[in-house]
C-alpha cells in the first residue's frame, strides 16, 4: 500500500514537474535587444529620403505626362488616378505578405529597392530622347507616345506600385517595433516616433512641392526627376546600414485566416437554427497567447453566429481548441469578423469622401496653370503643382490647434476623452469637403469669367488663355481640403486602428489606403462618364483641354451633390454602428491611451 502511495506521489511530482517545464517553455521567449532611439537615425533618415524621393516624383507627375508625354488632360488625370488607386490597393497585399510570410524588415528591404528602380526608370524617360515623344511646344497637334515608350513608363509605374505595397503599410509599424512596448521609456519612444514620422512626411511634402517641383518645371525634367531617384538611393543605403541594429519581428501567420475560417464555418452550418441565448450557448475559446482584447457578444450579422454553434460532429482538443477550425470557430473569432463587417459601410463613405480631395491634386492644378501664378509684382511664378502645399500647411497648422485648444474645450463640454467621437470627427471632415467643392466651383467660375471677359496674360501651350485672376484665389479651397483631412483622414486612421482586432493593425493601415484607392478609381470613372456625357451638350464639354471652354465648376458642383448624398449615407451608418465591444464593454485602457497619443500627431 505504501509502495502504491509512493508511486502515486512520484508520478504526481513528475507530472507537476512536466507541467512546470511546459509552462516555462511556453512562456520563455528569446530576449529582444531593443535599440530604441539608437536605431532611429537609420529609420527616420530612410523614411525622410524615401518620402522626398517618392513625393518628389509623384507630386508633379500630372504635369510631366501632359507636357513631356503629350497626353491629353483627361488621359493624364485617369492614368494618375488609376496609378494612385492601384498603389493604395496594393498595400493590402503588402500587409498580407508581410504578416504572413516575410516580416516587415524583408518586405521593406525589397520594396525600397523596387521603389528606387521605379523612380530611376521614370527618370530615364525624361533623360533619354527615344523614351519620350518629341517636344510639342505650342503646336496644336502633337506626336503621341509610342507603344514602347508607354511600356517603359508603365514599367516604372509598376515598380513604384510594388514599392508602395510594402512601404506604406509597414514603415510606421517597423519604426515602432524598435521600442519596447512594455516599458515606460519604450512607450514614450513610440509616441515620439509617431510625431517624428509625421514631421518627416510633412517636411518631405513641403520640399517636394516647392524646390523639386520648381527644378522640374523651370530647369530640367531630367535633372528634376534625377534628384528624387538619387534621394531614394540614399534612402536604400541608410536603411541597410542599420540592419544589424534593427528589431526584426518575424511573420506570425496571417490574421485573415481566422476571418476566412469564420465565413467557411458559417456557410457549412447555414441550416442550423439560431440559438436563443447565443451569448451563453456559443462555443467560447481564447488562445493563451492571443493579443486581442476580449469582445462581448453583439446581435448584428447574426448569420455569422452559426460558425460558433457546437454540434455533435465537432471535436475539441485537450487544450480546448477546436479540432477542425474550419468547421467550428469561437465566439471571439465571430465577433472579430463582425468588427470588420461593421467597418465596411464606413469605409465606403470614406472612399466617396476622398473624391473631393483627389480633385485638389488633379484638376485644381490645371486651374492653377490657367491662372496668374506670379508672386506679387515679381516675375517669379509659383509652379502649379506647388499649390498643394497650402493643403499641407492648413493640415499642419490646424492639428496642434485642434489637439491643444479645441479638444480640451470639447472634452469639458462633452465629457468624452477625445472631445467628440471618432465618427463625429469623420463626419465633420466630410461636411468640410463639401464646402471645399462649393468654394472650388465658385473660384473656377470667377477664373473662367475673367479669362473670357478681360485681357489675358498669354496662352498656356496646348491649353488656352491664362486668366488674369490671381492663382492665390485657389488657396481657400486647398486650405479647406486640408481642414477636411485633419478631421476625416486622421479620424479614419484612428477609427481603423481602434476598431480592428489588435492582430490586424497592419491590415487596418492598408484599409485606409484602400479607401484612397477607391476614391481614385471612382474619380477616374466619374471623369470619363462626365467627359462622354457632356461632349455633345449645348453647354459644351465640361472637361476639355482648355478649361476656359469647359465648365469645370459644374463638375465641382456635381461632386458637392455627391458629397451631400454621401454625408446622409454616412450619418445613417454612424447611427447604426456599434463600436468594438458592447456599450458596457471595457476596452483596454492602455491601448486606448497609446492610440490617442499615436493618432493625434
Amino acid at each position: 500500500m505504501m509502495e502504491q502511495n509512493d508511486g502515486e506521489r512520484m508520478e504526481k511530482n513528475e507530472t507537476e514537474t512536466m507541467d512546470k517545464d511546459e509552462r516555462a517553455s511556453a512562456t520563455s521567449e528569446p530576449k529582444i535587444n531593443y535599440r530604441g532611439w539608437k536605431a532611429m537615425p537609420f529609420i527616420i533618415g530612410n523614411e525622410t529620403f524615401e518620402k522626398l524621393g517618392a513625393i518628389g516624383t509623384l507630386a508633379n507627375l500630372l504635369i510631366y505626362l501632359t507636357k513631356e508625354f503629350n497626353m491629353k488632360t483627361i488621359t493624364a488625370a485617369n492614368i494618375i488616378n488609376i496609378f494612385n488607386g492601384t498603389a493604395n490597393f496594393s498595400t493590402l497585399l503588402g500587409a498580407f505578405f508581410s504578416d504572413t510570410y516575410f516580416g516587415r524588415y524583408k518586405t521593406l528591404a525589397f520594396c525600397t529597392i523596387a521603389s528606387y528602380m521605379g523612380l530611376q526608370v521614370i527618370q530615364l524617360t525624361a533623360a533619354i530622347k527615344n523614351l519620350h515623344p518629341p517636344h510639342c511646344g505650342s503646336q496644336k497637334f502633337c506626336t503621341r507616345p509610342t507603344g514602347g515608350q508607354m511600356a517603359f513608363l508603365i514599367l516604372g509605374f509598376a515598380l513604384l506600385i510594388t514599392g508602395a505595397a510594402g512601404i506604406r503599410p509597414c514603415n510606421l509599424a517597423f519604426g515602432a517595433d524598435q521600442f519596447d512596448p512594455k516599458t515606460e521609456s519604450g512607450k514614450r519612444g513610440i509616441n515620439s516616433f509617431f510625431n517624428w514620422y509625421f514631421f518627416t512626411f510633412t517636411f518631405a511634402q513641403m520640399v517636394s512641392l516647392t524646390l523639386i517641383v520648381y527644378v522640374q518645371s523651370n530647369v530640367s525634367w531630367a535633372i528634376g526627376l534625377a534628384i528624387p531617384a538619387i534621394l531614394m538611393l540614399i534612402s536604400c543605403a541608410i536603411f541597410f546600414m542599420g540592419s544589424k541594429m534593427y528589431v526584426k519581428v518575424k511573420a506570425t501567420g496571417s490574421p485573415l485566416t481566422s476571418v476566412v475560417q469564420v465565413l467557411a464555418a458559417a456557410i457549412k452550418k447555414n441550416r442550423l437554427k439560431q440559438p436563443e441565448q447565443p451569448w451563453l450557448s456559443l462555443y467560447s475559446y481564447t488562445p493563451a497567447r492571443s493579443i486581442n482584447s476580449k469582445l462581448s457578444y453583439t446581435d448584428q450579422f447574426r448569420f455569422l453566429d452559426k460558425a460558433a454553434i457546437k454540434t455533435s460532429q465537432d471535436q475539441i482538443n485537450p487544450d480546448g481548441s477546436p479540432a477542425d477550425p474550419w468547421r467550428l470557430c469561437s465566439m471571439q473569432q465571430v465577433e472579430e469578423v463582425k468588427c470588420l463587417m461593421r467597418v465596411i459601410p464606413i469605409w465606403a463613405a470614406a472612399a466617396i469622401y476622398f473624391i473631393a480631395i483627389v480633385q485638389q491634386h488633379t484638376y485644381a492644378i490645371f486651374q492653377a496653370t490657367q491662372a496668374d501664378r506670379r508672386l506679387g509684382n515679381s516675375n517669379f511664378k509659383i509652379p502649379a503643382a506647388s499649390f498643394v502645399v497650402f493643403l499641407m500647411l492648413s493640415l499642419s497648422i490646424f492639428i496642434p490647434i485642434y489637439d491643444r485648444i479645441i479638444v480640451p474645450v470639447l472634452r469639458r463640454l462633452t465629457g468624452k476623452e477625445g472631445g467628440i467621437t471618432v465618427l463625429q470627427r469623420i463626419g465633420i471632415g466630410i461636411f468640410i469637403s463639401i464646402v471645399s467643392m462649393l468654394v472650388s466651383a465658385l473660384v473656377e467660375e470667377r477664373r473662367r469669367t475673367i479669362a473670357l471677359t478681360r485681357p489675358t496674360l498669354g496662352i498656356e501651350p496646348r491649353r488656352g488663355a491664362i486668366s488674369s485672376m490671381s492663382a492665390l484665389w485657389l488657396v481657400p479651397q486647398f486650405a479647406l481640403a486640408g481642414l477636411a483631412e485633419a478631421f476625416s483622414a486622421i479620424g479614419q486612421v484612428e477609427f481603423y486602428y481602434k476598431q480592428f482586432p489588435e492582430n490586424m493593425r497592419s491590415v487596418a493601415g492598408s484599409v485606409f489606403y484602400c479607401s484612397v484607392a477607391g476614391a481614385n478609381y471612382l474619380s477616374s470613372l466619374l471623369i470619363s462618364i462626365v467627359h462622354r456625357a457632356t461632349a455633345g451638350a449645348e453647354s459644351g464639354n465640361w472637361l476639355p483641354e482648355d478649361l476656359n471652354r469647359g465648365r469645370l465648376d459644374y463638375f465641382y458642383y456635381l461632386i458637392a451633390v455627391l458629397g451631400v448624398l454621401n454625408l446622409g449615407y454616412f450619418l445613417l451608418c454612424a447611427r447604426w454602428y456599434k463600436y468594438k465591444g458592447t456599450p458596457d464593454a471595457i476596452l483596454d485602457s492602455e491601448s486606448e491611451k497609446k492610440t490617442e497619443k499615436a493618432i493625434i500627431i
